[in-house]
């Protein structure tokens, strides 16, 4: 695609990053293909191509509208469109610069002004987000449905313990010991509790050294995509710096991490861009690539061997038949397609047939709040499509799909790596 920016925009990173993008465009259409929003609304201007056009438009210097504003806020940023394209364009790049320069140019009602903020005042810190979600869920049963659909349902914050055999702390399996650091999410901690006492359980079984320190937090995603790119890189240097120590050690006697784990796909894909996203700072640019490096997914952590060696789930009732969930932003935006299906069913999983399992769930971090009829209308079709193949439950990998989907779904929706608890007991109730 021939582009012509505005000079002032050229001769700066992002200017340069968006014309090299631009240019590896051919228009050809492959992405509507796979656009959920597209296949939704029907209209160009909803789908990959026609936000990229009305990009471009925007990055060569016509004003852009509330209308540009509206077709990209529509935008779910699935990243389906990113792996059905044949020319490799990086589309959550450009549609990350276009929008904070159309946010600075195009003023929002109050309203949204309003919602916005308080998403990104509020979620990242869970001293302000998990008392609000407590009264929350507690008035949840009062609510008018309309506000009703937008609390997250209370998951289990203690799994129930074994009786039994099955009941045993799991013992290391003689593996070599490993060392990872592991991300001190936001929000998961508390919509799904479970899943983070599952993974650290299944971790210890395994001979792997959990550090967590104190000081990191948010990942940055929230602001990142609610085009706050200032506030969001200080979530990343915040956690950068809190990591640091346990990346490279000053005491030589001590092992360094050799990964960042990553409980939610979400978090994950935006951990694995910090090298990106910080290019330009010259004090955190080589130490952002270094964390991109080492971050990990729990599904690349792990292996069919790690997952063999621990206690059996059959052995504590956990079904075979189940569906899985691959988030967005782990098949897309992560692109480790499959992964976790290979590791269930190298276990002994039956996963049912999930038609069209490249679509997204419509959770998308905030767009379930500031989309939700969109998102209503995603959630509705992917349940259908997890459900029709009558699974015993759903599992999946990130917190806003978990929660987005059991708000709705007539079965349990949990975190694949509670399967594997070795202290849990039925998943079922």
């Amino acid at each position: 695609m021939q582009t012509r920016l505005i000079p002032e925009l050229l001769a700066t990173s992002d200017g340069r990053e968006a014309d090299r993008i631009l240019r590896s465009c051919v228009h050809c259409g492959f992405c509507t293909a796979t656009c959920p929003t597209y296949q939704l609304l029907g209209d160009e201007l909803d789908g990959p191509r026609g936000r990229i056009y009305q990009l471009k438009l925007a990055l060569e210097g016509e004003t852009p509208t509330r209308s540009t504003q509206q077709h990209l806020d529509r935008c779910l940023t699935c990243l389906n469109c990113e792996t059905s394209c044949p020319s490799g364009v990086e589309y959550h790049k450009l549609v990350e610069i276009g929008r904070e320069r159309i946010e600075r140019m195009v003023p929002r009602p109050i309203h949204e002004r309003l919602m916005r903020w308080g998403l990104r005042k509020v979620l990242p810190y869970p001293s302000r987000f998990v008392p609000l979600l407590r009264i929350g869920q507690w008035l949840r049963p009062l609510l008018p449905q309309r506000l009703r659909s937008k609390v997250p349902v209370a998951l289990s914050r203690r799994p129930r313990t074994v009786v039994g055999a099955a009941a045993r702390e799991a013992t290391p399996v003689g593996l070599a010991p490993r060392r990872v650091l592991m991300l001190d999410n936001c929000v998961e901690p508390a919509l799904t509790p479970a899943t983070v006492s599952a993974a650290r359980r299944v971790l210890a079984a395994l001979g792997i050294e959990v550090v967590q320190p104190t000081g990191g937090g948010c990942c940055g995603a929230i602001s990142q995509h609610l085009a706050a790119p200032d506030e969001a890189k200080r979530f990343m240097r915040r956690n950068i710096d809190a990591w640091w120590s346990e990346i490279e050690p000053s005491d030589p006697k001590q092992t360094p991490a050799g990964a960042i784990l990553i409980t939610a796909s979400g978090c994950g894909a935006v951990v694995k861009d910090y090298g990106w996203h910080l290019r330009d700072d010259a004090a955190y640019a080589k130490k952002a690539a270094r964390v991109s490096a080492l971050a990990r997914d729990l599904s690349e952590l792990l292996s069919a061997e790690d997952l063999a060696r621990l206690p059996s789930p059959f052995a504590r009732d956990v079904p075979r038949r189940i569906a899985f969930h691959p988030p967005c932003t782990l098949q897309h935006g992560q692109r480790l397609m499959g992964r976790v299906e290979a590791l269930l069913r190298g276990v002994g999983f039956e996963l049912t047939p999930v038609r069209d399992a490249h679509s997204c769930c419509g959770s998308a971090g905030t767009y379930s709040i500031l989309q939700a009829e969109l998102s209503k209308r995603l959630q509705a079709d992917r349940l259908d499509a997890l459900q029709a193949g009558a699974p015993a439950l759903i599992a999946t990998a990130n917190v806003g799909c978990q929660t987005h989907l059991a708000a709705a779904a007539d079965r349990p929706v949990l975190h694949w790596i509670e399967l594997f608890d070795p202290q849990r007991g039925s998943v079922l109730g």
